[in-house]
């Protein structure tokens, strides 16, 4: 009888290793939970090992934001958009309260903590760098180009309208919002039509 030699499963990369580990002390502990000596305790390596993988704590903090916005950016990428603009930002606005829902801890490493290398406004957002952002500019232009919306800044209304609905996740997070998630959606739908009324032409 020939047996047929099969190739042993490669492991995963140290630095794998690594940034699971990291997703998982994030979404136990979160943010303030992740950091190096507790990252490599729990990959069973040294501090001093785990440093030659990721320079520093914000750098393993951004490979996670990065897989974050990965996700979020996936799911934006399922949305069939149609009809009327403020149909399609309320659209992408469920799609983000539904991230913060689902994984509060990586919507505030994402959003809400300061980290060197996160993405800053202006210059990111104006040369397409966050992917989150494009699909809202994109609608938001659309919406300038056949008179639905007042000409003017795209991306200051992109960030305007991000810093809104994180400014109520966050809120909201923190126990400062005494309502049930639907409650709260409805109130975060209502907040944001506000200002959509405010930039119709």
């Amino acid at each position: 009888m020939t047996t047929v030699a099969t190739k042993p499963r490669n492991k995963p990369a140290t630095a794998d290793k690594i940034a699971r580990a990291a997703r998982r002390l994030l979404e136990r502990d979160g943010v303030e939970g992740v950091t190096m000596r507790r990252v490599a305790s729990a990959v069973g390596i040294t501090p001093m090992a785990l440093y030659r993988h990721y320079a520093n704590r914000d750098g393993l903090l951004n490979v996670l934001a990065d897989g974050g916005f990965a996700e979020l950016s996936g799911r934006l990428d399922t949305l069939r958009l149609a009809g009327a603009p403020e149909r399609q930002l309320v659209k992408v606005l469920d799609v983000f309260l539904d991230f913060a829902f689902d994984d509060p801890r990586m919507f505030e490493l994402m959003f809400l903590t300061k980290r060197e290398g996160a993405r800053r406004f202006p210059e990111d957002f104006k040369s397409g760098n966050s992917p989150t952002a494009n699909l809202f500019a994109r609608v938001l232009t659309q919406g300038m180009e056949t008179g639905h919306f007042a000409k003017d800044d795209v991306w200051e209304i992109v960030f305007e309208t991000g810093a809104l609905l994180q400014g109520l996740v966050m809120l909201y997070l923190g126990g400062r919002v005494s309502m049930r998630p639907e409650e709260f959606r409805a109130f975060c739908h209502r907040s944001f039509r506000r200002y959509i009324d405010g930039i119709r032409s």
